[in-house]
């Protein structure tokens, strides 16, 4: 998974090089009265949290919420 900062050019989204054809993306666009930016710490952050996730590293949340459920029934 990666994470890329681009714009949109005459209502078509730029895409960059490394975004092969086929490739599946999904699109945050931001607010127009909030801008969504992310600083390069921040963008480095969140592709290390990717990376993890892509290595199998992460608590599936509806496993956790189920978890959750089940502990506030005891």
């Amino acid at each position: 998974m990666k994470l890329v900062t681009t714009q949109v050019v005459d209502g078509r989204i730029e895409v960059p090089p490394e975004i092969g054809d086929g490739s599946q993306v999904t699109v945050l666009a931001a607010d127009d009265e909030a801008p969504f930016t992310l600083s390069p710490g921040e963008e480095q952050e969140l592709n290390a949290a990717l990376a993890e996730i892509d290595a199998g590293r992460y608590v599936d949340g509806w496993a956790l919420l189920e978890e959750l459920k089940a502990k506030s029934r005891e």
